[in-house]
């Protein structure tokens, strides 16, 4: 296709041969009009040197250099070329342009997209992205392209970025340096938050450990109880921040009983009906210790100490409440407390093996244990059976475990 880029067609020889063409055209039947036509194409000439000019200075102040393309890699000037172009190609004009993608390897990569370009005919351009040369004094030259179609002209410009590129790069450093500095107050935070926690489950332990001595739990029994609650809470999608609170908070569900009388707690017997009514206070007593705070983790444990008697139907203490009534947290704590106690000896009591565990915990679906939530926790059979294993009634003098189950 013939190249009319506007550069090209309005050279002196350019307007010679339109200006021939026209006298041409209209000798014959207008021979009156030859010294209006000479004044014309003088004004077209003077206008179009003004044009050239203007588009000349724009490209200059731009730092940007309009090639054509002529074939093969080979592109011509069509714009006078700035000190900095001439620094970076480092050899003459040649007659038949320059072989750009020689002088920029960069290029290389953009070519398949300039190509498309022109080969579509599309006139809005596509642009390289930036890219640094080095001058052949040494200097580092920002350089952008942008490939494009005009008036029949397969058009490549190449644009020095300048201050442009150094703003760009020093804003995108600025930005860079901000999420670091977010990135660490982040690890900072986690790593503070991680230390709250760590006190907070430390004191509950402290707080469950008192009434270990007044009653025959053991210390493992607790800990496993949070880790149970923990593994159900995720497999419910909890925040983790909600699973931990409750891997803290459920441990402390009999609290309450360090306000029970001795002769009551410890009685080796049955309890008689004000013996019962008495040890029943625990779940209010536990309860007033653990509210009244601003403090998530105490919240739900005060939640749970006070409704972890409730059963499903209703028929639990103290307050008879029934299903969805029932805070989560305690219906969770509900089920685990009663799987651990069931598949561990006591003194009052042999320990159940799995399966029998799991028969007494079915017939009491619907009754004393929510039914989707039993569901839950059975599915997650392996992972209790894990923590069962690895926190064992003799590790009492254990503080804390990382276990590789999915709960922390």
């Amino acid at each position: 296709m013939k190249c009319s880029w506007p550069w090209r067609a309005v050279c002196a020889d350019g307007v010679r041969q339109a200006a021939f063409c026209i006298c041409s055209d209209h000798s014959n039947n207008h021979a009156d009009y030859a010294g209006s036509n000479r004044d014309n194409d003088k004004t077209t000439q003077e206008n179009t040197l003004l044009m050239t000019t203007l588009l000349e200075q724009t490209c200059a102040s731009l730092d940007m250099v309009v090639f054509t393309h002529t074939g093969a890699d080979r592109f011509r000037p069509e714009s006078v070329l700035p000190e900095w172009m001439l620094g970076l190609l480092g050899t003459p004009h040649e007659t038949d342009g320059y072989d750009l993608v020689d002088a920029f390897p960069f290029l290389s990569c953009f070519m398949d997209e300039a190509r498309s370009q022109w080969q579509q005919a599309l006139s809005y351009p596509v642009r390289s992205g930036s890219w640094i040369e080095t001058d052949l004094f040494g200097r580092e030259v920002p350089l952008e392209a942008s490939a494009l179609f005009v008036n029949g002209c397969e058009v490549l410009i190449l644009q020095q970025l300048g201050e442009k590129y150094r703003a760009e790069v020093t804003l995108l450093q600025h930005v860079r340096d901000g999420l670091l500095n977010q990135e660490f107050l982040e690890a900072e935070v986690r790593k503070r938050t991680g230390e709250i926690r760590q006190r907070e489950e430390d004191i509950a332990l402290k707080l469950i450990s008192l009434t270990s001595f007044r009653d025959q739990e053991t210390g493992a029994h607790v800990r496993r109880i949070g880790l149970y609650a923990a593994a159900m809470a995720r497999a419910l999608d909890w925040s983790e921040t909600e699973v931990d609170n409750i891997r803290i908070a459920a441990p402390m569900h009999d609290i309450g009983k360090i306000g029970i009388p001795d002769n009551i707690l410890l009685k080796p017997g049955a309890l008689n009906e004000d013996e019962f009514a008495i040890i029943k206070q625990h779940a209010r007593i536990g309860a007033e210790m653990l509210s009244g705070t601003d403090i998530p983790v105490l919240e739900m444990a005060a939640g749970i100490a006070w409704c972890h008697h409730e059963r499903w139907d209703g028929s639990g203490y103290p307050r008879g409440l029934a299903g969805e009534q029932i805070p989560v947290a305690a219906r969770i704590t509900t089920i685990v407390d009663i799987y651990d106690a069931l598949i561990h000896e006591r003194v009052y009591k042999r320990a159940f093996d799995e399966a029998e565990a799991v028969a007494i915990m079915r017939g009491l679906s619907g009754k004393n244990l929510d039914p989707g939530l039993l569901k839950v926790f059975l599915y997650l059979l392996p992972v209790m059976r894990r923590i069962k294993d690895e926190v064992r009634e003799e590790d009492e003098g254990l503080q804390s475990l990382a276990l590789d189950t999915g709960v922390r």
